[in-house]
């Protein structure tokens, strides 16, 4: 396992910001962290980065105790926190090198430095000082310098905050290629990069695990009941679609229909279609969006 999170307590005067948390995350993983404002996600990643010590229970990176090992654990971790702390007054290339200093990779330096500017993005801006820069390419220096020495686990805090679409989506194809073969750990209020980069959602609330798994499977999970939307070229009568047994409720718009069932019964429509001479154009199963999910688990 990279990052093993077990029993973590974390304890602010009067103030419990983390309650007795587990979860693990594997080499391959990018899971997404999410949880609403004061949850405990900042303090969790903040303890296993080494900023901080938890009150009680273990964290382990790569092997490595977060307390008694914390150099090693530097070693194999970057960090992009969401406020990024960079030198304004430095260049581009000269603070990478600086970073590629404090890192110890001696000879191997001018060659990350150059692979890293160039894997980023920031080949055009390398030689501005970033106090120039955008805040989405500063975003892209913060980006470069936590992964400047390799690591194997990437703790990203809203590490696209700042960046125009077209970034965003060069950001997300960057991010899944890291995922390929590093742990990456990323916390973010859009729902949408979490669908689109996670292959598992960690959500924290309250200082509490609520939910630790797949997307598609969180989202099994808690919608009880089933969601179709139904189109038909002909008029249909809603009393007549109430009358197909397990539908809950039905919400006509014009030819367009959406229907609360218990289970999944497209093929019984079909087959009442048939028998009726409904002309179906289209029925879809719909699913609760990750941002459903989410305020269905937080929102008590």
């Amino acid at each position: 396992m990279s990052v093993i999170v077990e029993h973590l307590t974390k304890i602010y005067g009067a103030q419990k910001a983390l309650d007795d948390i587990s979860f693990e995350v594997k080499p391959g993983d990018i899971m997404g962290f999410l949880g609403p404002n004061g949850a405990g996600k900042s303090t969790t990643m903040k303890i296993l980065s080494g900023y901080i010590p938890q009150t009680s229970g273990k964290a382990s990176v790569c092997g490595y105790d977060v307390q008694e090992n914390s150099i090693d654990v530097k070693r194999h971790i970057g960090y992009l926190p969401e406020l990024n702390p960079l030198y304004t007054d430095m260049y581009v290339k000269e603070y990478l090198l600086f970073i590629a200093e404090l890192q110890n990779l001696g000879k191997r330096s001018n060659n990350a430095v150059e692979s890293m500017i160039e894997r980023t993005g920031l080949s055009q801006e390398r030689r501005k000082k970033i106090g120039q820069l955008s805040k989405g390419y500063k975003q892209r220096v913060g980006l470069a310098q936590a992964m400047l020495h390799n690591p194997e686990v990437l703790i990203l805090d809203e590490p696209t905050s700042g960046l125009d679409p077209n970034q965003v989506g060069e950001m997300r194809d960057l991010i899944r290629e890291i995922g390929l073969d590093k742990t990456v750990i990323l916390s973010t209020h859009i729902m949408q990069e979490v669908e689109a980069m996670c292959n598992r959602v960690v959500i924290i609330d309250k200082g509490k695990i609520v939910a630790d798994d797949k997307i598609e499977k969180l989202q099994q999970k808690l919608t009880g009941d089933v969601t179709i939307t139904v189109e038909f070229k002909n008029e249909v009568n809603e009393s007549d679609l109430k009358n197909v047994a397990e539908i809950i409720s039905v919400k006509q718009n014009g030819k367009k229909f959406l229907l609360r069932c218990e289970r999944d019964l497209r093929e019984e429509i079909s087959n009442e279609s048939s028998k009726h001479n409904w002309i179906l154009l289209s029925m879809n199963l719909e699913e609760d969006s990750l941002e459903d999910v989410f305020q269905k688990l937080t929102k008590k």
